[in-house]
Formats: C-alpha cells, sequence, structure tokens
C-alpha cells in the first residue's frame, strides 16, 4: 500500500457501542467524513499504528477499516483501539493517528469468542510490529505535536521526517 504511513485525524463519534460493552475491547470511532476521505489504496482490513487523544500522550494502536462482517455492518467504519486504558470516555475529543502496517484483512468468524481471539492476537502483533525501529520512530513525528492537533479544518503539512501528505478528514 503506497499510501502507508497514512497520517489522519478527526473527532471521535459514537459507533455501534459494542466495542466496550460486548467485546471487553473499546474502540475510538471516526465521523464519516474520515472515513470516506481515505486513498483508494487503503483496503479493508486490521491496521496497526500510533494514536494520541487531544495533546495527551501517544500510544500504540490497532485499527480495523471496513464494514465488521461478522456484525454485517452497512456502513464503513474506521475503528481504532487504543492500547491503553483511559480513565473516561473520550468522545468529542480530537484522535490522530497513524496507520504504519497492515496485519490481515477482515472476515467473519463462527462465534463472538473467535472474533474476541482473533482481536487480541492482532493487538499482540502490533505490539510487536510497532518496536521495530522503522515503525517506532513514527510515534515521535511532528504530526502528535502540531498545533494541528485540535478540530481545525485545515490540511496538515508532513513533518520532514515523513513523504505522506497528511489527511485531516474534516
Amino acid at each position: 500500500m503506497k499510501s502507508l504511513p497514512y497520517f489522519c485525524r478527526g473527532e471521535v463519534v459514537r459507533g455501534f457501542g459494542r466495542g466496550s460493552k460486548e467485546l471487553g475491547i473499546p474502540t475510538a470511532n471516526f465521523q464519516d467524513s474520515v472515513v470516506d476521505n481515505l486513498p483508494a489504496d487503503i483496503s479493508t482490513g486490521i491496521y496497526y499504528g500510533w494514536a494520541c487523544v487531544g495533546n495527551g500522550d501517544v500510544y500504540k494502536m490497532v485499527m480495523s477499516i471496513g464494514w465488521n462482517p461478522y456484525y454485517k455492518n452497512t456502513k464503513k467504519s474506521m475503528e481504532t483501539h487504543v492500547i491503553h486504558k483511559f480513565k473516561e470516555d473520550f468522545y468529542g475529543e480530537v484522535l490522530s493517528v497513524v496507520l504504519v502496517g497492515y496485519i490481515r484483512p477482515e472476515r467473519s468468524f463462527n462465534s463472538l469468542e473467535a472474533l474476541i481471539a482473533a482481536i487480541n492476537s492482532d493487538i499482540e502483533e502490533a505490539k510487536m510490529k510497532l518496536e521495530l525501529p522503522e515503525h517506532h520512530k513514527l510515534k515521535d513525528d511532528n504530526f502528535f505535536t502540531s498545533t494541528a492537533n485540535s478540530s481545525s479544518v485545515l490540511p496538515t503539512t508532513p513533518s520532514p521526517s515523513t513523504s505522506q501528505t497528511i489527511m485531516n478528514g474534516h
């Protein structure tokens, strides 16, 4: 995928309400405009990368992009699981993410338990891959400290360490 790493940010909105309640794996959902602006070569599936809520710390993350076949969604979504325990929900905050790599295509599962096991496996794979020097360096990218880490509607300029255009999703 030529668009990786892919930088985007947007407001966290309420999703389907299944991440925390049904799966025990909370997710932050982007608004439709962010999903609609994904480059064509970002296919559906599971990705790993870095995420920052507001002006907070940068954490590892996994993201599902697609229709969640297990749930038979009819609306494409970008659901980010930030690998960190937050004290409270952060709806309305700006989430900044860098998609660094691809783990697997999306697929359906025979049971909720199988889905949860796959997500936990994705999380472990993301943790390991993000320790690679070429991925770890993106944690410190200027994208996460730029003043655009707000709900600004202006496109952001990439830092010298990145060659990708940063999509602001608004």
